[in-house]
């Protein structure tokens, strides 16, 4: 049970924002705002989405990408942020999960997604 007053309000926020059609196997590109100072500049993050948590304005996704010297940086991000600028779906990827944890464990080849085919 939720208060009516709340709802509404994240109803309004939910409207403002648009964000594309995606689940978990998908590669994204968010484009993230940072802030340095008093100057500010738009930052991409492209990796795998391995898991979406959470319903209305406290949606999260998980966004995993393999960094420098094979290191995996994973980073979490709000859907409706304010810090989000843009995300691009990429690839469709065809998994069976949906939560892909288990690609932490995965190096090289063994860690890619076959790509979902379109008819």
């Amino acid at each position: 049970m939720r208060n009516k007053y709340i709802e509404s309000f994240e109803q309004a926020q939910l409207e403002n924002k648009s964000i594309p059609e995606f689940r978990a196997g998908d590669t994204l590109r968010v484009a993230v705002n940072i802030q340095e100072g008093d100057k500010s500049r738009v930052q991409n993050f492209e990796g795998v989405c391995i898991a979406l948590r959470g319903q209305g304005t406290g949606r999260t996704m998980t966004v995993r990408r393999i960094g420098a010297n094979s290191v995996g940086v994973e980073r979490i991000f709000s859907l409706y942020s304010d810090s989000i600028d843009s995300i691009t779906v990429l690839r469709r990827g065809r998994v069976r999960r949906a939560k892909l944890f288990y690609l932490r464990g995965l190096k090289g080849k063994k860690a890619r997604i076959k790509e979902l085919r379109r008819k």
